[in-house]
């Protein structure tokens, strides 16, 4: 089994760049999904308040015989406990439904614009960090100019963004941006949804690898230096997703994969949506 590599973020510590996503899991059938992808060589699992998972997520956590500073775990704040207390409680919340001591990472979920709560959040997360419960702090679904307001007025960069990003939905600008900043690129719905696995240009090329369309796609990912948490509870699904460290794309199907960029969201709009 090939392990699976990790980015540095921007307060060095080792993120792997692909992840289990738990998004719409139920409690009950989360923990299963997370076995079977410790077993595959995942470690880094992704949940948020709003998935109503945490619980079977650190369930899952427990049950494993994976010590835990070899885990990365992520959770989110919701729209709704948006401001410097709020979020403190909620993280708290958060962790005592998960069983930790500790997130790896805490994400502020959505920016919420209309409530202009997200640096007053920002700055609940970094005393979230200097106080030890989250090691790592990142934002979810911001935009360059939300960006560099959290930076200017906290002087603190996000070490991750997370965002809808796929072959489909490339946001090279932000990206961008990200790269100049020291911020990791991390996507949710890396998949497409499935929108692009009958794609002509993507099944061409995984006929040519003797894989699917879903491991393109994931391999397409880890050659940009993304990070990818594709969610499924299916077993041989969650293999799947892991085994794209066995190959390489070249050039000109790289490029290829590129020009399948239509730019159009599938998720919300972050400069509108409230959740």
């Amino acid at each position: 089994m090939t392990g699976i590599p990790t980015l540095r973020l921007n307060d060095d510590r080792a993120f792997p760049q692909l992840g289990l996503g738990v998004w719409r899991a139920s409690n009950e059938e989360v923990g299963d999904a997370i076995a079977v992808a410790l077993d595959a060589g995942y470690r880094s699992i992704d949940t948020a308040a709003i998935y109503g998972n945490e619980e079977g997520v650190g369930r899952g956590i427990a049950a494993a015989n994976v010590p835990r500073d070899t885990l990365f775990v992520t959770t989110k704040v919701w729209n709704d406990r948006q401001g410097h207390d709020e979020t403190l409680a909620a993280c708290d919340e958060s962790l005592h439904r998960l069983g930790l001591d500790y997130v790896d990472l805490y994400l502020i979920h959505w920016p919420v614009p209309s409530k202009d709560r997200f640096v007053e959040t920002w700055r609940a997360l970094i005393a979230l960090r200097d106080a030890g419960k989250a090691r790592s702090i990142g934002v979810s679904n911001f935009t360059e100019t939300q960006l560099q307001r959290l930076i200017d007025e906290t002087g603190v960069v996000p070490a991750v963004n997370q965002i809808e990003l796929n072959p489909l939905m490339q946001q090279p600008a932000l990206r961008a941006f990200h790269r100049a900043h020291g911020i990791i690129t991390e996507c949710w719905s890396p998949l497409t949804r499935g929108k692009a696995f009958e794609d002509p240009v993507l099944t061409r090329i995984a006929t040519r690898h003797g894989k699917t369309a879903a491991q393109i796609i994931l391999r397409w990912h880890m050659q940009h230096g993304l990070v990818a948490i594709p969610k499924s509870v299916t077993p041989a699904r969650i293999r799947e997703n892991v085994a794209v460290f066995d190959f390489a794309l070249d050039d000109a199907e790289m490029r290829e994969i590129d020009g399948l960029d239509r730019g159009q969201r599938d998720g919300p709009d972050p400069e509108t949506f409230a959740g």
